[in-house]
């Protein structure tokens, strides 16, 4: 019997996130337990943008933000997508329809 060293037909590819079927995909890789914390600390109020090692990889995946604070210090919050990771983990209440997400402490 002979075998054969080919290699099975290449899968489709993956349906684009644009379609209107498909919720798009916020994160694209997992959190740390540090970057976590993080994020839970973020949700009663602003901190220093020096505060945390993680917060580099959190504005890198989009769900943090620098914003002014007092004395024209760097702060960081939460954007709409840390909202919506936190909302996912059951750490925030899920939004009514109609209303818009956002940061419950702006400053």
């Amino acid at each position: 019997m002979k075998t054969s060293n080919r290699l099975p037909p290449a899968l489709p590819p993956a349906p684009s996130p644009s379609s209107k079927n498909q919720r798009p995909t916020i994160l694209r890789r997992l959190l740390s337990h540090h970057e976590l914390a993080t994020l839970l600390l973020l949700l009663h109020a602003p901190i220093d943008a020096s505060a945390k090692p993680e917060i580099p990889l959190l504005q890198e995946a989009g769900l943090v933000e620098a914003a002014d604070g007092e004395a024209g210090q760097a702060r960081i919050r939460l954007t709409s997508e840390g909202n919506a990771v936190l909302r996912g983990l059951g750490a925030l209440p899920a939004t009514p329809s109609g209303s818009k997400p956002g940061n419950e402490n702006p400053g």
